[in-house]
């Protein structure tokens, strides 16, 4: 689900703090950042972020459970703009603008 924060006033990760998040790394102008759901760290919202101009631009997903690597390679994320993806897009609103 993509996000995009219009004229933000504020480091974009003290914004996303704000709403939860925590950030995890940067890979060139991308940010990732995630928000447990529960104490295992699974289910979580993982979104990637990065600013154009003044605004911020946020691409995010539900991963279910850990990633499995190897044959059968599967990322057990959801990606649909719907349930508890459009939930959380509209809390992030709410918080951001």
């Amino acid at each position: 689900m993509r996000l995009k924060i219009e004229n933000i006033k504020e480091n974009p990760v003290s914004l996303l703090r704000r709403a939860g998040y925590t950030f995890q790394r940067k890979e060139g102008d991308e940010m990732s950042f995630v928000r447990p759901l529960a104490r295992s760290g699974y289910p979580r919202f993982h979104m990637y972020s990065h600013l154009e101009g003044l605004s911020l631009v946020i691409n995010f997903h539900l991963d279910q459970k850990r990633e499995t690597y190897g044959e059968g390679t599967r990322h057990h994320g959801e990606y649909e703009e719907s349930g508890a993806l459009q939930v959380e897009a509209e809390r992030i609103q709410k918080i951001l603008v």
